[in-house]
């Protein structure tokens, strides 16, 4: 009774907190994913994200992270805009309109953990979003959320895809929702065939290190290699290509979460006003925007690439 009772307790928590989806898996070892993930790395799609290959034993066994972890929660954000940037500037994922998604989260989690405590008691328990080594899209797929599409996302029958997902590894006993089994993308390519640099490939397997998000965010050398020159269709961090023609997107509504406001200067800003952007105005407007991460040395010089 009391696992029926905490387990509906985790799905309220959930809806309290502004997450749209919520599912719990079994704690395991995910042996399948280890492999794939292995495989991977060892043709080198992970370009020059060395951290990749850091701490794998914990990517796959959840109860390195959380000893005694008997259940994995995973919970899912729509970030989705209600509005679109304009379109003579140059295009910036739809992740990063708002507030950093990585410190709205983890507060969240930390709430989610707290209030948890709250009602149950003592248990340990540790939240993880998208820095840390988990595989979240594995878990999404194990509690029901969605499936794994072939651009690499999790995609979610009624909502598409344009979600943030978080993890809450714990030791508390819950129980577990029913994979999905079936992969609704059937014969589409659609995402396959619009990736500009053609970073999809079949079997699911997306090159990371062909991707445009990758050049646009993670490489950090000055210079983008030439190949490259003429595939960025205009992005200038990140890319949502393969997620704006997927079918399944056309389910997707706008977000509720008010920290993902649209910020005016990523909606609005022209290619010259970006490129006059000084260290200090760069500092000011996007502190708590996921555009730090590339640094105005690294905007700047996406810039030069997509306008050169």
């Amino acid at each position: 009774m009391k696992t029926d009772q905490h387990t509906l307790l985790v799905k309220q928590l959930a809806r309290q907190l502004g997450f749209e989806y919520c599912g719990i898996a079994r704690a395991e070892p995910l042996n399948d994913d280890a492999r794939r993930l292995e495989a991977w790395l060892s043709k080198g799609y992970h370009g020059s994200m060395q951290y990749m290959e850091n701490h794998f034993e914990l990517r796959v066994d959840p109860s390195k992270l959380v000893p005694g972890a008997k259940s994995v929660i995973t919970l899912l954000k729509n970030y989705y805009p209600a509005e679109e940037q304009n379109t003579a500037g140059p295009k910036i994922s739809k992740y990063a309109y708002g507030k950093d998604y990585h410190e709205v989260i983890r507060t969240q989690l930390k709430q989610f953990l707290q209030l948890l405590r709250d009602e149950v008691g003592e248990i340990q328990g540790r939240g993880f979003v998208d820095s840390a080594p988990v595989l979240e899209r594995s878990w999404a797929q194990k509690s029901g959320l969605g499936w794994i599409g072939k651009n690499g996302n999790l995609i979610n029958k009624q909502n598409g895809s344009f979600f943030f997902i978080a993890t809450l590894i714990t030791d508390l006993e819950l129980n577990y929702d029913d994979p999905i089994a079936k992969d609704y993308c059937g014969s589409c390519r659609k995402c396959i065939d619009a990736c500009p640099t053609n970073a999809i490939e079949e079997s699911k397997v997306v090159n990371g290190s062909k991707c445009i998000s990758y050049f646009t965010i993670e490489l950090k050398e000055l210079l983008i290699p030439d190949e490259m020159k003429g595939k960025f269709n205009n992005w200038m961090f990140g890319c949502d290509i393969c997620q704006d023609v997927c079918p399944w997107n056309s389910f997707s509504k706008p977000h509720n979460e008010t920290a993902f406001t649209p910020l005016n200067e990523v909606m609005n800003f022209s290619i010259k006003q970006w490129e006059e952007l000084t260290e200090e105005s760069f500092s000011q407007l996007f502190k708590s925007s996921p555009l730090k991460r590339s640094k105005l040395q690294g905007i700047k010089r996406n810039l030069k690439f997509i306008g050169g």
